[in-house]
């Protein structure tokens, strides 16, 4: 990859840009001149390097001094660092979902986890003064950056359409508003309630509680688009919608594949496991388009003498890039190779778990054995010998554990690719035994528990009948709305109110003028949040603005101060605390507003709202005679590191139809586009950003600085297209149902991926991903596989 650093004869700044393409609407940040994309404005020169640091490390305690000394902290954040992940005193870092160190390490942090906690515990305000110094037409042209940056909310405000700003209200009169437009809808599916992962599990419950009283399933989460197809793969093969492997099992593992995830960024804390893995000799295969830093080495920065002596450690033994899409084509090459090893010497098959505990293996192999090594080889964009490389470290290993993420899921085949890598577990017994198993990475914190607590837009009957029975009322049956289908009622009038617990939805989701045009057409809007974002200025003819707490801020009701629960990825529940005095007196618990909105719209409620606020050991004491796992749920979330929730699959007891782990026999899915311009895009984050939160303009581990309009390419496929680093181009997108949009002038970057694929950042790419560009497996949006073409601007 070559560098650059160059200034262009123009100010960087005054590069025209075209984040909301040809279309806009109201509430996005209009088509004007900007280098930072929806991150902070700068004209400082771009510049893009190669990044040849070890991940974390130094590089990240220098961030971290940075964050705390930025949003003035140095003090307070320093003492919020050592409550984090800690047990009894601590509050659950409101990152990622990777589980927390169960030996009890005094530093359980990672770099992004304390940007997210700082960014939340600043000291400025966004007050009633604050929105009556600026219209929302104004704050729309303001950069996400800065509608962030002004800091934290501190009082209700409802949108006054005659001003265009937001005004003052009381809890009360504002909780009446919601009641009032929820009780006059023809029916309660014209109302739609969405959550991010931010949630905590009492919330959960609360909020798909008082959804149900109401009639509807209408409950899209984060979810839908992110691991919808991992819930939906693991449910069809094993019975379980989660991982089965917990950290002891990472402890454990001959070999690690872990597939379509950027660790570094998106799950610092795993890089300790990695390193760990790799100094007791296990393999480690990263499989994943683009090279990654955290793919490479690392120092974890609360080890000290490591620190001090700048000695790194591996956390890969094998880096594999396959093409976006291909990862089903390689797993099911593994599998191949594992059959041919099994003929060729013997003893490389689980046979007696095979016989005892699967359905469809005859057919999985017949059709894995007609699968020629050159279709495999074309559709995962590999050699037939990188192909056997990673199968014979496979072959090799006692025990297996195969890890992914969004690389994985974002696909149309989003369901397949998960359900082919517990064929391949499957084959040498790697389910339900120690250092083996599926692992999903879910990239939130508790994004897992919301799952687990009833945000489900297609829930099971049998959790239908225990809420029903404990709740004493009949729950709705027909299946509810998810994202994509909310945006699509907004649109043609069947949605009529949006509820946001957390999250910013409009900048989430895609299709980015889609989404703001169906919000604007509906009757109200409800956004919960701590900080001011996007989602606020893009609204429906009513619109609320109601500020929570925060994860670090203490929790005070009548009963004392209070904790919830959070689940990780890997199934574990335990009490969070935060400690620190709240941004605003006027702030309330997100139990406390789910708990107005329930009184103020059911008029005969049998839950007892104030009761639940006032102590969430009720609210406690209701979930463990709902969710099974949560028995005692007061007193086993107060054991020591809480208590792990029973998968029913990791004692090889599979909730299928037939029993057993069932066989999945998916056909090899065609990745390549039908021409050679067309290139498949991916969307993702920089470092330097939590889901849509953009902390700055840069993007250290990709060496990239003050820049965000860009797109990364192959350095062939940029020859040719004519085109030299940092060249300006306009990149098009093409729908499923054949509509175009347009991205203008942004920066062409080479980077270490494969001919054929491209990657930018999301939020600002997220305009490019159309409403029918979604999963006919698992409803996802495509934001891992956009067909773009690109050209010169």
């Amino acid at each position: 990859m070559t560098s650059d650093q160059r200034e262009d004869a123009a100010p960087a700044a005054q590069v025209p840009s075209g984040n909301v393409g040809e279309d806009t609407a109201p509430g996005l940040l209009p088509v004007k001149p900007r280098q930072g994309g929806f991150g902070p404005l700068t004209t400082k020169k771009w510049s893009q390097m190669d990044y040849h640091h070890p991940a974390a490390g130094w590089g990240a305690s220098m961030s971290v001094m940075n964050v705390l000394t930025r949003e003035r902290e140095m003090i307070r954040g320093t003492r919020a660092i050592f409550r984090m992940n800690q047990e009894e005193v601590g509050y659950d870092c409101p990152g990622c979902a990777w589980p927390d160190d169960q030996h009890g390490l005094k530093l359980d942090v990672c770099e992004n986890g304390i940007k997210h906690t700082t960014w939340e515990m600043t000291p400025k305000r966004v007050d009633a003064s604050f929105f009556a110094r600026h219209t929302v037409s104004e704050l729309a042209t303001w950069t996400d950056f800065d509608l962030e940056d002004q800091g934290r909310l501190t009082e209700p405000m409802a949108y006054d359409a005659a001003t265009d700003r937001y005004v003052p209200i009381s809890w009360d009169d504002a909780f009446a508003l919601i009641g009032e437009e929820l009780r006059k809808l023809d029916s309660a599916d014209q109302a739609s309630f969405y959550t991010s992962g931010r949630l905590s599990n009492e919330a959960t419950f609360l909020y798909q509680l008082f959804v149900r009283e109401l009639g509807t399933n209408n409950l899209p989460d984060c979810s839908n688009m992110c691991h919808e197809a991992s819930g939906r793969a693991l449910t069809a093969s094993i019975g379980t919608g989660k991982g089965t492997a917990d950290l002891e099992d990472w402890e454990h593992a001959d070999a690690l594949f872990v597939l379509g995830v950027n660790v570094a960024s998106n799950a610092p804390r795993m890089l300790t496991t990695l390193s760990e893995a790799f100094r007791r000799g296990a393999q480690i295969v990263h499989i994943n388009p683009l090279h990654e830093v955290g793919a490479t080495r690392t120092i974890v920065p609360h080890d000290f003498v490591d620190m001090a002596i700048f000695r790194t450690t591996e956390t890969s033994t094998l880096n594999v890039q396959v093409r976006p899409g291909g990862d089903l084509a390689l797993m099911r090459a593994v599998a191949k190779a594992t059959f041919e090893a099994e003929a060729e010497r013997g003893g490389v098959l689980d046979h007696a778990f095979l016989a005892q505990y699967t359905e469809g293996f005859a057919e999985y192999q017949a059709l894995v054995e007609g699968t020629s090594w050159a279709d495999l080889v074309m559709q995962s964009g590999l050699t037939e010998a990188q192909l056997r490389e990673v199968a014979e470290i496979y072959i090799k290993a006692d025990s297996s554990i195969i890890s992914w993420c969004l690389g994985v899921t974002q696909h149309e085949h989003g369901v397949d690719t998960p359900r082919e890598f517990v064929n391949l577990l499957a084959l040498k017994g790697n389910l339900g035994r120690l250092g083996a198993g599926p692992s999903p990475v879910r990239g939130h914190s508790n994004v897992q528990g919301n799952r687990t607590c009833g945000i489900d837009h297609r829930p099971s009957d049998e959790f239908l009948d225990r809420l029903g029975e404990v709740c004493g009322f009949e729950p709705p049956r027909h299946h509810g709305l998810d994202t994509v289908a909310t945006i699509e009622g907004m649109h043609d009038g069947s949605v009529k109110v949006f509820v946001g617990m957390g999250g910013n939805f409009v900048m989430a989701a895609p299709d980015t003028v889609y989404t703001a045009k169906g919000l604007a057409k509906t009757d109200l809007t409800v956004q919960v949040s701590t900080k001011l974002n996007r989602s606020h200025l893009v609204h429906g003819k009513k619109a609320l603005i109601l500020p929570c707490l925060g994860r670090t801020e203490r929790d005070e009701q009548k009963a004392g101060l209070q904790s919830v629960s959070v689940e990780d990825a890997m199934s574990m529940v335990h009490l969070s605390k935060g400690s620190r005095k709240p941004a605003s007196k006027h702030l309330l618990s997100e139990p406390a507003i789910i708990a107005g909105m329930a009184k103020a719209t059911l008029v005969d409620s049998p839950s007892p709202w104030d009761e639940f606020v006032a102590d969430y050991d009720r609210i406690r004491d209701v979930m463990a005679g709902i969710f099974p796992g949560f028995e005692n749920f007061n007193q086993v979330v107060r054991q020591t590191n809480g208590f792990r929730i029973a998968q029913p699959a990791r004692e090889r007891t599979f909730l299928t139809p037939s029993g057993r782990m069932e066989f999945s026999h998916a056909p090899l899915p065609n990745v390549i586009p039908a021409d050679s311009e067309t290139l498949v895009l991916q969307t993702m984050r920089s470092h330097d950003q939590w889901n849509t939160t953009i902390y700055s303009s840069n993007d250290r581990y990709r060496g990239v600085k003050n820049l965000r309009e860009l797109i990364l390419m192959n350095a062939e496929d940029m020859k040719a297209r004519g085109l030299e680093q940092g060249d300006l181009v306009d990149i098009t997108s093409t729908s499923k149902d054949g509509s175009q949009r347009h991205l203008k002038s942004y920066r062409a970057l080479e980077y270490n991926l494969p001919r054929g694929s491209a990657a930018g950042y999301m939020p600002e790419m997220n305009v490019l991903i159309g409403i029918a560009d979604y999963s006919t497996q698992s409803d996802q949006p495509l934001m891992k596989n956009v067909q773009v073409t690109v050209t010169r601007a």
